[in-house]
């Protein structure tokens, strides 16, 4: 029995199956699309575009390191962002209950 569930959200929209029905994720999926979400509305992504200001990106790249740390679901100080190429970003994190999680972050 899953201990997480939720809707599939993608391009902010639901996402929906051949019936129609949303489609749910459970778990660590759950985890990594709130995360997700709670990088976008904290509104950490618009000072990576584009950015030359190795500092200013240094320091989003923290602030979202410590804002996934502060999840009550993932391990504290297991975050990690790595710099895929310019623009590219690839978060990685130990849940408690799950093991890893991973995504892009696309700026």
């Amino acid at each position: 029995m899953a201990m997480y569930l939720d809707l599939l959200i993608e391009d902010d929209d639901l996402v929906l199956d051949a019936g129609g029905n949303p489609v749910t994720i459970t778990d660590r999926d759950v985890i990594a699309q709130d995360l997700v979400h709670m990088i976008r509305e904290e509104g950490f992504l618009p000072p990576l575009v584009g950015n030359r200001n190795r500092g200013l990106v240094d320091r989003t790249k923290m602030m979202i390191t410590l804002a996934v740390d502060n999840d009550v679901r993932i391990v504290p100080g297991s975050a990690a962002i790595d710099e895929v190429k310019p623009g590219e970003f690839y978060l990685r994190a130990e849940t408690m209950d799950f093991g890893p999680i991973g995504f892009s972050l696309e700026v």
